[in-house]
């Protein structure tokens, strides 16, 4: 449960930084991709679309996506996504708590999004 309203909360914050964040609305300007977040099992999932400046979320899993961060389980993805080391997405991968599925570069793309909102 706290994993899936964190991922909605991101969203929140996205989608209001998309209005407001004239560094993220910069960023995200350039790109259409979409991005999945999800739990191996998929029944915590959100689809994360930026479309040259445009942003729009929606719940559930789906195969429609161009990177998608899958985590081992909803715990070890809310403390990882939670922490604040910047390894501690590193050492997920490392420890086959989390896999990119699609492409990579992309997720990379991502993370520097949030990274400039949070």
């Amino acid at each position: 449960m706290k994993f899936s309203i964190l991922l909605f909360v991101l969203g929140q914050v996205l989608k209001f930084s998309s209005f407001t964040n004239g560094a993220f609305k910069k960023f995200t300007g350039k790109i259409s991709t979409k991005i999945l977040i999800k739990t191996e099992d998929g029944v915590n999932a959100r689809l994360f679309v930026f479309d040259k400046g445009k942003f729009s979320t929606i719940a559930g899993d789906t195969i429609n996506f161009d990177a998608a961060l899958v985590w081992k389980d909803a715990d070890t993805a809310f403390s990882v996504m939670t922490s604040k080391s910047p390894d501690a997405s590193f050492n997920a991968a490392a420890d086959g708590k989390l896999k990119v599925l699609g492409m990579s570069v992309y997720a990379q793309w991502f993370e520097d999004a949030v990274k400039l909102v949070m």
